[in-house]
């Protein structure tokens, strides 16, 4: 019987133990696929709900990053402050670009209120930090989505915004044209952002070919330009659209040549968020959705007032907010969240026409599916 009682108060002790002790935070660490970056995530508690608790950089806890953002009043958005058409300051000291409509856009789907937006100016090595401390709330600074960024880093990605791919750029008078090839750069001092994905590309695509290059990275693309238009590089390379923007607003622009035609990688750019919080990414992604949806249904802010009234049919009811069957409350947005985005942004050929098109971009792999593009959106229903 002594035998028996210690054995059960032994058992005792073990299953209080388990049952009464608290379980310690965990954190692991994760490095960024570029060099030198790293973040620490700590690990859910037990018990912490699901995705909403896990949610965005500042998130209140136990819910979406949506309830903080609402509270807040204001959306802090991460950009780009350099890159013409994407994301710029213009003569006045304001915040423009496709990218900056983005954040607007979400601006004006949960506040009502396009303008109630803190912009952060942010380098490419700075970005991702950024959201992952809660700095920012969204980031849409032409970024590509990746599966390291996806996955390692503890990023989400909203829907591609825009199709690109990495080429180079160099002047005609060092010989090159645009039908200049990769092999053409042996030899080159080849200089790029630091912090980016460019920066592999370009070493993978030479080792691949053999090329012996020099890499040079610097944090601010405006110091990579100023290298190039002193001579100190021989070649730049980025997405094609950046490229495109600097030959377009630089005076010396005339001389330089893009090559070649075809990328050599694949850039699809498009918002991220903190990993884990499906309500605020729903918000994101149907921001997006119901841009290009309108621009499927020739909704544009200067008519969708009238499309209000008298809707070209059941879907665009509904996405306006206009029938009695509009999801976007269960969405925990107003009900005329996507009229507003409509109102006050723009469809996405609205964007993109307006900070673009002057660039001499053309819509390309980013026209709508219907147009041959890849721009494709679920069904409003």
């Amino acid at each position: 019987m002594g035998k028996k009682l210690t054995l059960l108060t032994a058992v005792f002790a073990l299953v209080v133990a388990a049952c009464g002790g608290g379980a310690e935070e965990t954190t692991t660490t994760t490095a960024a696929p570029e060099p030198g970056q790293t973040t620490t995530t700590a690990a859910p508690a037990p018990g912490g709900g699901g995705d909403a608790g896990a949610g965005g950089g500042g998130a209140q806890e136990g819910g979406s990053l949506l309830d903080t953002v609402i509270a807040r009043g204001t959306l802090n958005c991460g950009v780009n402050e350099t890159l013409a058409g994407f994301g710029f300051k213009d003569e006045s000291g304001q915040f423009v670009g496709f990218d900056v409509d983005l954040c607007r856009a979400v601006a004006a789907a949960v506040l009502g209120d396009a303008n109630a937006v803190k912009f952060e100016p942010l380098t490419a090595a700075a970005r991702f930090e950024a959201v992952n401390s809660g700095l920012v709330d969204l980031l849409s600074r032409n970024t590509t989505w990746t599966q390291s960024r996806d996955t390692d880093l503890g990023l989400d990605f909203g829907p591609t915004t825009y199709y690109d791919g990495q080429q180079l750029m160099a002047k005609a008078a060092d010989g090159f044209s645009a039908s200049s090839t990769l092999n053409d750069i042996a030899g080159a001092v080849v200089c790029t952002n630091a912090g980016t994905t460019t920066e592999k590309n370009i070493t993978e695509a030479s080792d691949a070919l053999g090329l012996n290059i020099t890499l040079q990275t610097y944090e601010d693309f405006n110091i990579v330009m100023e290298n190039f238009k002193s001579g100190a590089c021989d070649v730049v390379t980025t997405d094609g659209s950046g490229l495109v923007s600097r030959k377009a607003t630089d005076p010396a622009g005339g001389e330089w040549v893009i090559f070649p035609e075809v990328p050599i990688s694949k850039e699809p750019l498009g918002p991220a968020w903190k990993q884990n919080d499906s309500v605020w990414g729903d918000v994101v992604r149907w921001t997006v959705y119901a841009m290009i949806i309108a621009e499927e249904k020739g909704i544009t802010s200067a008519n969708v007032d009238q499309m209000v009234a008298n809707p070209p049919d059941g879907e665009a009811s509904r996405l306006l907010g206009a029938s009695e069957d509009e999801i976007q409350t269960k969405m925990g947005l107003p009900a005329d969240a996507f009229y507003q985005v409509i109102k006050q942004v723009g469809n996405y050929g609205e964007v993109f026409d307006r900070h673009l098109t002057p660039l001499g971009l053309n819509r390309g792999l980013n026209a709508l599916w219907s147009d041959g593009g890849l721009l494709y959106a679920p069904p409003a229903r």
